[in-house]
């Protein structure tokens, strides 16, 4: 007998497979982007400080429309508020340096690391949470790590583009688990 938990458990997973491939790739892309405009603040790795919570906006709307399953759901939504300010803040904090780029990069991984742990708490039946919660984490204590580095002589970008790699490999350790759950 076929419980009504597997269908919504399968088409929950299908969407969240494929969207954590394509944020594993679009982190490796960033990153190295990043990497190789770090050096200072350019049209380039502005426009790249910017995008990257605009793609997690982006990203939490697709998968709060395949969930669906409630408390998921509010997470998400709350991921999209944190990561709509934070691109606002970015847009500002470019203007006065990389150490506030940091600071403003920092909170947002801390806020946005807990949810991604709480999400993830909510979402373990759905198998391959745990890089997930894992990651959200890790992003708890890299955010933290980026506001001590903006009170540093010589603070650069470059860290933030390992942290954004780090976060994609998790994205596909997820996905490949949700493949080996379903």
């Amino acid at each position: 007998m076929e419980t009504s938990t597997a269908p919504a458990v399968t088409r929950t997973a299908n969407p969240l497979r494929r969207l954590y491939f394509t944020r594993f790739a679009f982190a490796l892309v960033w990153a190295g982007l990043l990497f190789a405009t770090a050096s200072s603040l350019g049209p380039v790795s502005v426009t790249l400080l910017v995008l990257y919570p605009l793609f997690d906006v982006a990203a939490a709307v697709v998968d709060a429309r395949s969930s669906k399953t409630g408390k998921p759901v509010v997470g998400l939504y709350v991921n999209v508020a944190i990561s709509l300010l934070a691109a606002a803040g970015l847009a500002v904090a470019v203007s006065s340096g990389i150490p506030d780029v940091l600071r403003v990069w920092g909170a947002w991984a801390v806020v946005a690391g807990l949810v991604q742990l709480g999400v993830g708490v909510v979402r373990r039946g759905l198998g391959g949470q745990w890089p997930m919660i894992l990651s959200g984490g890790i992003s708890v204590l890299a955010g933290s790590s980026f506001v001590l580095q903006a009170t540093k002589d010589g603070a650069s970008l470059t860290t933030l583009a390992g942290y954004a790699t780090l976060g994609g490999v998790f994205f596909l350790v997820s996905a490949l688990r949700l493949k080996a759950a379903r």
